[in-house]
């Protein structure tokens, strides 16, 4: 993998808040989150990787000419400044995992990283995408020309080298105080160390050059810009570089490099840049062999069915699962909130089943299915034998698909599945009548999705829910 140091646009907090103007990735942000971003600062990013759409918008008038406007008055405004040299950003999230009291520190690098074509075997995917946030982020990258969030990407390195030229070890506290720390919404607390020094950087470049890359989270932001890399390679007359896993950067100093990467002042040893500036994305690299990563499960929320019976579907689900109904507690909204489960407790059952399971909630009961193996390998076939036996690819391919006839299609567009976080908020829009019936599932595993996508295979959608997201607005890539 190539990765190139870079001057970034960062917030200057002589003029803002750094608290005030941050946010969660555009995915993960909530009509009321949106909101409150607003509220929060007029020069939050919200109004930018998110912001309102207007009844009166045009072709040219729209959501995505105010998200350029917005980034170029700020740089006028110097609220965004751009650095003096290139640099590589050490990135610690430190939190507290969901539902335990168990606290941990995800370390990363912030970088450029090269845009490959997935056929050259040097960034692999681990799951499908959807169509409609491919459209929406090449609509605004063309606008903005500028990559305000990272996308999150994973590699293997035993030996920690990145980490302790960064941090000055493997693990534990960091020998050097961050340049920056921010808390978030959720109590995460993301801290940025810069990195300049043209001799490290180069030793960054280079421990990172062997590496293979995995999506973690990003999968529609990668894929639009390797699109968008193509399209303007052909646009320059120059090569596409994303077919190419050779060497294609150029130094610091070469003629017509991109603002964004080139040096005000001497560097000494020459830094490599991208061969164009599309041709390089804004990335997040972390470590597997690292402690730190965490991996939610994405329940699975089924609305707009018709027809649905909850017998019906339990009937036709024998086939495949065992079935056992679960007592629950009531979860609707407005219930005594001693009478409602936490998640921790919806979700004991499940957690407790080993092998194959889910819960499906529905509006007369909430019932626990355990795959009959037999049944199962025999209904999939048509699966790849390494992901029979995985909990997110069985509901996708027996339970969605064949019990409750959802095609690939409808379900890459979402026109009857929504996806949540919360087994909370899943179980109540089932009791309010605003979903036929909800799958709580359990999470994937880092080694399940590691020897999925390096094999090259996919898992369905929303397989993962890296924990926590990383930060937006803690960096910018401008290409102009």
């Amino acid at each position: 993998m190539r990765i190139y140091p870079f001057r970034a646009l960062r917030y200057n907090t002589d003029k803002v808040t750094l608290a005030d103007v941050v946010t969660q990735p555009y995915d993960k942000i909530s009509p009321a989150m949106q909101e409150a971003y607003y509220e929060r600062s007029p020069y939050n990013l919200i109004r930018v990787i998110l912001g309102k759409r207007l009844p009166a918008d045009t072709e040219t008038e729209n959501v995505y000419s105010r998200a350029a406007e917005s980034l170029q008055d700020w740089r006028k405004k110097a609220v965004l400044v751009e650095e003096r040299e290139p640099a590589l950003y050490g990135y610690a999230q430190k939190y507290t995992v969901p539902g335990t009291s168990e606290v941990r520190e995800r370390r990363g690098l912030i970088c450029l990283g090269h845009l490959y074509d997935y056929a050259e075997q040097v960034v692999y995917r681990h799951e499908q995408t959807l169509s409609k946030p491919k459209s929406d982020r090449l609509s605004l990258f063309k606008a903005t020309r500028t990559y305000c969030e990272q996308i999150y990407m994973l590699y293997s390195d035993p030996s920690f080298t990145v980490e302790k030229l960064i941090f000055g070890n493997a693990t534990g506290t960091a020998t050097t105080s961050p340049d920056e720390t921010v808390t978030d919404e959720y109590g995460v607390v993301h801290s940025v160390w810069k990195v300049t020094d043209a001799h490290v950087l180069n030793l960054l470049v280079g421990a990172l050059s062997d590496k293979k890359l995995i999506i973690a989270d990003g999968h529609h932001r990668y894929e639009t810009s390797t699109a968008y890399a193509r399209e303007r390679a052909a646009e320059l007359g120059v090569r596409d570089t994303t077919k190419d896993s050779g060497k294609t950067e150029r130094s610091v100093g070469d003629a017509d490099e991109s603002p964004a990467v080139g040096a005000d002042t001497k560097m000494g040893p020459q830094l490599p840049v991208p061969a164009f500036p599309e041709a390089a994305m804004m990335m997040t690299l972390v470590n597997t062999d690292a402690p730190g990563i965490t991996i939610l499960p994405t329940h699975r929320i089924v609305y707009g069915l018709k027809n649905f019976s909850s017998a019906a579907f339990l009937q036709k689900a024998a086939e495949f699962f065992d079935i056992e109904k679960i007592e629950t507690k009531a979860a609707a909204a407005g219930s005594d909130a001693e009478n409602v489960e936490t998640a921790a407790e919806r979700m004991a059952p499940l957690t407790a089943t080993t092998g194959v399971a889910f819960l499906a909630v529905m509006h007369d009961g909430t019932w626990l299915l355990k795959a009959k193996k037999a049944a199962v390998e025999g209904a999939l076939q048509h699966v790849p034998p390494r992901q029979r036996a995985m909990d997110v690819v069985q509901l996708h391919s027996l339970v969605l698909e064949h019990l409750l006839d959802l095609t690939q299609e409808s379900i890459r567009n979402q026109e009857n599945l929504r996806y949540l976080r919360s087994a909370e908020d899943a179980a109540a829009q089932v009791a309010r009548g605003d979903a036929d019936i909800a799958f709580l599932i359990k999470p994937v595993t880092l080694d399940q999705m590691k020897e999925v996508s390096l094999s090259g295979e996919v898992m369905p959608q929303k397989s993962t829910d890296f924990y926590p997201k990383l930060l937006s607005g803690l960096a910018f890539y401008a290409l102009d």
